[in-house]
C-alpha cells in the first residue's frame, strides 16, 4: 500500500493500480484527484471537503464514486447513485479497498459552536483516517493518520490518543496551519524525544509518498 500526502488533511492510497483519495478539501491541490477511482470524505468543513473540486472530478471521471456522511452527501445532490452516505458501523468496498466507518461527531471546539458530523475510515484493516475527531476504533490499526493541529485538541490529548489506538506508525496530517516552528514543536513532543507515544512518528511533505504495511 502506498500513501501520498496532499496538502493539509488529504491523502491518496494506492495499491495494485487502485487509487483512493481521502478528504480532498479546499487546501488540497486539485491534482490529488487525478486518476482517483473513489473518494472518502470525513466531514463538511472546507479543509476536508470542496464541493466544486469533487463535482469537477466527477465530471471528468464518470466512474468516480464518493462515500461520505449524510450532510456532505446532501451537498453533492445531483450526482445520484455515485454518492453513498455512510455512518458508524457500516462497511463497504471502495476502489477495491475494504472500508469500515467509525465515529459520529466532530471533536468539540466550544460549547457555543454547534456540533457537526464526522466519520473516520479504517482502510483494509490497516490504516485509519479519523477526520477531525480522536475516535478510537475497536480494531487493530497499523498506521494512524494523526490530525496534529486543530482548534479542538492539545498535544497532550494527541499523545494519549496515539497511546490508546496503539498503531505501529503515525503520520501527521491536518498541519496546514502550522509554520516550520509549529511543526518542529509538535514533532518534538510526538517523536522520539517526547514522553513517548508507543509508535513511530512521521511527517510527510506535501506530495511525498511512502510505502506502508
Amino acid at each position: 500500500m502506498r500513501l501520498t500526502k496532499f496538502g493539509h488533511a488529504c491523502v491518496r492510497i494506492e495499491k495494485d493500480d487502485r487509487h483512493l483519495v481521502v478528504d480532498p478539501g479546499g487546501l488540497t491541490e486539485p491534482h490529488a484527484l487525478d486518476g482517483a477511482d473513489a473518494v472518502l470524505v470525513t466531514h463538511e468543513h472546507f479543509d476536508h471537503f470542496s464541493e466544486e473540486t469533487l463535482r469537477k472530478a466527477a465530471e471528468n471521471n464518470p466512474a468516480l464514486h464518493i462515500w461520505t456522511n449524510a450532510p456532505v452527501a446532501r451537498q453533492l445532490d445531483g450526482l445520484g447513485a455515485r454518492v453513498t452516505p455512510v455512518g458508524e458501523g457500516e462497511t463497504f468496498t471502495a476502489a477495491g479497498f475494504e472500508v469500515k466507518v467509525y465515529g459520529t461527531w466532530h471533536a468539540a471546539i466550544h460549547s457555543d459552536i454547534p456540533p457537526i458530523g464526522n466519520i473516520g475510515f479504517l482502510i483494509d484493516d490497516a490504516l485509519f483516517h479519523p477526520g477531525d475527531a480522536l475516535t478510537v476504533p475497536d480494531a487493530t490499526v497499523d498506521t494512524l493518520l494523526l490530525p496534529v493541529h486543530g482548534p479542538w485538541s492539545t498535544t497532550g490529548q494527541l499523545i494519549d490518543y496515539v497511546r490508546e489506538v496503539a498503531p505501529q506508525d503515525t503520520y501527521a496530517i491536518h498541519d496546514g496551519a502550522l509554520n516550520d516552528v509549529g511543526t518542529a514543536m509538535v514533532g518534538g513532543f510526538l517523536g522520539a524525544n517526547g514522553p513517548g507515544i508507543g509508535a513511530r512518528y512521521h511527517r510527510l511533505a506535501a506530495g511525498t509518498s511512502v510505502d506502508i504495511g
